[in-house]
């Protein structure tokens, strides 16, 4: 097989690939405004009630209005996918991964339109886009990969006279409940990992970015996966969620989101049910509080760049955002000023023209929330950039920097999801450490030092899932960090690694006498 390799992002210094994307974004506002059905065992059903998709950018632009599922399309959603899995388990790997790499392929050449859409639903800048896209790519390659690799299962001991195998097979019904921050590479990993092993999918995705879910199933359906295999069936949690998890034939439930919703759904999921079989699993993965550890030896202009771009990129709304540093004392006011001087440079506005390194806040909720922290930060630090919004036309909050922080204040403890960072000081690199570990999650953190020791010393006792050397915290590749957390930061699923697929199935030992 031919080895990995992650889908290339693009550069958008090439006077070609702007083209194509105003070409993309061209093609997407041809269709804003439709309707979309639900989709059940292949069948298209519309609904009265419908959820409005707004651009972020431009609140008065909607990007489609989508059908919303009720308890029973949920009830018949799942009587499909439970009869579909009867014989969707039985089809070959190599059919399934087939699906994969066709998929892969279809939205290779929908690229731009794709990463347009994204623009468009999710506020994301070009840049942002792009690598969302080329995710959504690799996560299929790799698990179509992975599924090669996984289907004659592992190889066991057999003595005389006996022949031992270990296979791998699957679950049956999972329910994917996927995010609006990656809301086509997480929605499309997490979707493809429980098809790719067999197991049929009721995937229903976040209200906020449902058109890029509902694009993805027709490339599914173009691809080749059979009817039944995915149901799609967006809709309120309030509605529909706990309904899905409580199911006596949900085998499985896959969350990303907050630590909130996900421990919920694991205190749900633990229940068992009149009729329950099995034991559900859950694999979630469930946000950060993640921190950038910079030491007295490290290269304080990386350090800044680090800090900056970790906590500001797609306005800080990755669950591996830099939200805390944690800076050692003797270089903390050389920082804090270049921090201060590179945050100052970094400009907010409409995506769409590829302008501004930041867009928007997702929605108005998001936004209020970050307001009130920005408030708690002013009573617990001091303000060094930031700290407004402009909220006439879009949710935009400017890119937001506290100092004078105490490692325990609230603005260095809960995640806050938008483009705040707080800034606080140690006396030396082990306590900048037992700082940094001194949250409740352990997602992602990055260590800023020349010294060869200190790096050792916190490959040993930095105690989270994506541990960065001399870089941001933010920017996993599937197939080559794989990514996954700690403590309240989920399950450590290791999204887009050799683990992970593993997830989605079970093992069975079989023995024959010779």
């Amino acid at each position: 097989m031919i080895p990995y390799k992650h889908e290339p992002f693009t550069d958008f210094t090439v006077a070609e690939n702007q083209e194509a994307m105003k070409k993309g974004l061209e093609t997407v506002n041809n269709y804003l405004g439709q309707d979309y059905p639900l989709i059940i065992g292949g069948e298209r059903i519309m609904t009265e009630d419908k959820v409005r998709s707004y651009n972020p950018s431009k609140k008065d632009e909607t990007i489609g209005y989508i059908s919303k599922a009720t308890q029973e399309h949920a009830e018949k959603a799942m009587a499909v996918a439970k009869e579909t899995f009867e014989t969707w388990r039985k089809s070959s790997p190599e059919f399934r991964a087939d699906v994969l790499f066709r998929a892969a392929a279809i939205i290779r050449r929908r690229k731009w339109e794709f990463s347009a859409l994204l623009i468009k639903e999710a506020g994301k800048p070009w840049n942002e886009a792009d690598a969302d896209t080329a995710e959504a790519i690799d996560f299929l390659e790799f698990y179509g990969r992975e599924m090669l690799r996984l289907k004659d299962g592992v190889k066991v001991e057999s003595r005389p006279g006996e022949f031992n195998r270990y296979d791998y097979i699957p679950l049956g019904v999972g329910v994917v409940i996927s995010p609006w921050n990656f809301p086509f590479a997480i929605m499309a990993g997490t979707t493809v990992a429980p098809l790719v092993t067999g197991n049929t999918v009721l995937l229903k995705p976040s209200s906020n970015t449902l058109v890029v879910a509902y694009k993805f199933m027709e490339v599914l359906e173009e691809a080749g996966m059979p009817k039944g295999v995915v149901n799609f069936i967006p809709g309120s949690s309030r509605d529909i969620g706990d309904f899905i998890v409580d199911h006596v034939d949900t085998r499985f439930i896959s969350f990303t989101g907050s630590r909130d919703v996900g421990v919920h759904i694991y205190e749900r999921a633990a229940k068992v049910h009149e009729g329950q079989l099995n034991l559900k699993r859950v694999i979630a993965e469930m946000g950060g509080k993640d921190t950038i550890v910079v030491d007295s030896e490290a290269d304080l202009e990386l350090a800044a760049e680090s800090i900056v771009k970790s906590a500001f990129g797609f306005s800080g709304q990755k669950c591996s955002a830099c939200s805390r540093a944690i800076i050692v004392e003797d270089v903390y006011d050389e920082v804090v000023a270049k921090v201060k001087e590179k945050t100052e440079k970094l400009t907010v506005g409409n995506t769409e023209t590829n302008e501004h390194f930041m867009g928007p806040v997702i929605d108005e909720s998001s936004l209020n929330k970050i307001k009130e922290y920005i408030e708690i930060g002013k009573q617990e630090g001091e303000l060094l950039v930031g700290g407004t919004t402009d909220e006439e036309e879009g949710h935009f909050v400017h890119p937001t920097v506290f100092v004078g922080l105490n490692h325990d204040d609230r603005i260095m403890q809960e995640e806050i999801f938008g483009p705040v960072v707080g800034i606080a000081k140690a006396k030396d690199f082990t306590e900048a450490i037992k700082f940094a570990n001194n949250t409740d999650y352990g997602l992602t953190g990055a260590v800023i030092t020349n010294n060869r020791e200190h790096l050792e010393e916190a490959r040993r006792d930095f105690m989270v899932g994506n541990l960065y050397f001399n870089r941001g915290c933010t920017g996993a590749i599937v197939g080559y960090q794989p990514f996954g957390g700690f403590k309240m930061s989920g399950t450590d699923s290791k999204a887009g690694g050799p683990d992970y697929l593993v997830l989605h199935m079970q093992g069975r030992t079989s023995s024959e006498m010779l």
